[in-house]
């Protein structure tokens, strides 16, 4: 208990049932401070009211992540109540379960103004706060389908190959800086995610395609999110203080093949 105690966290896409409110609660468990944005409003309530009902402590905003403004009003809300930023989760993230060639533009540019975007302007927007407080963990959520093709959502692949790769930039930027602020990227594999289970509905919903998904893995089987919230507690935490433009791979195998 306490690996990120007193510390606060901007969490986004904490309103699903997923990734990001799993990661939000233990994140709280462990003594963090918990700033949920969603573009789904009641889902990021529900998030917090947990997190508050269980003794820790947390608020919610409806959150844009493609949105500029939207994150200047998130980082205004961390800051007027608690003062400060020491960890930002880049978790939301859109998934369009389609091959390139049926992608319309809209779709991926859509997709990369969430994943891409929406990360990019989420360092700009809490750097220099971070800077003034002494430093600080940014962990992106990419994918395993960031580090390899992915026939079957190509666009979603190149976004988070995009990721992958602004996260590494970021983080020699920041060393450059020596303004002790820690960027990394999680790639996890097939998560049984709300977001994971929509895009197997979309590619027929069939038994078939949950087994493709397992298979993806060599482990055989589908992740949990707390597999992936594990992963963050560890990049925002001290114990990943000499870690900073990895690439932690949480994936059942799915890139060792």
């Amino acid at each position: 208990m306490g690996r990120v105690e007193g510390k606060v966290a901007i969490i986004t896409g904490g309103g699903s049932a997923g990734m990001g409110r799993v990661t939000a609660a233990l994140l709280a468990r462990e003594g963090a401070k918990i700033v949920v944005g969603d573009i789904n409003e009641a889902g990021a309530r529900a998030t917090a009211e947990q997190i508050v009902a269980a003794g820790g402590a947390a608020v919610a905003l409806r959150q844009d992540v493609s949105s500029e403004a939207d994150w200047a009003a998130i980082v205004k809300l961390a800051l007027d109540t608690y003062g400060r930023i020491d960890i930002l989760d880049n978790n939301a993230a859109l998934f369009i379960a389609k091959p390139l060639l049926e992608t319309s533009t809209e779709e991926f540019r859509r997709q990369n103004a969430i994943n891409v975007d929406g990360v990019f302007f989420g360092m700009k927007a809490v750097i220099p706060v971070m800077e003034r407080t002494g430093g600080g963990s940014i962990i992106n959520i990419s994918s395993g389908a960031g580090i390899v093709g992915f026939a079957a959502a190509g666009g979603y692949s190149s976004s988070k190959g995009a990721v992958r790769l602004i996260t590494k930039s970021m983080a020699l930027e920041c060393a450059a800086r020596k303004n002790n602020i820690r960027v990394n990227s999680i790639h996890p594999g097939p998560i049984l995610t709300p977001m994971l289970e929509q895009g197997m509905q979309d590619l027929g919903g069939t038994a078939q395609v949950r087994g493709m998904f397992e298979q993806m893995a060599p482990m055989g089987r589908l992740g949990e999110p707390l597999d992936i919230a594990n992963g963050v507690l560890y990049l925002a935490s001290e114990e990943s203080k000499y870690v900073t433009g990895a690439e932690l791979a949480i994936d059942g195998g799915f890139i060792a093949q």
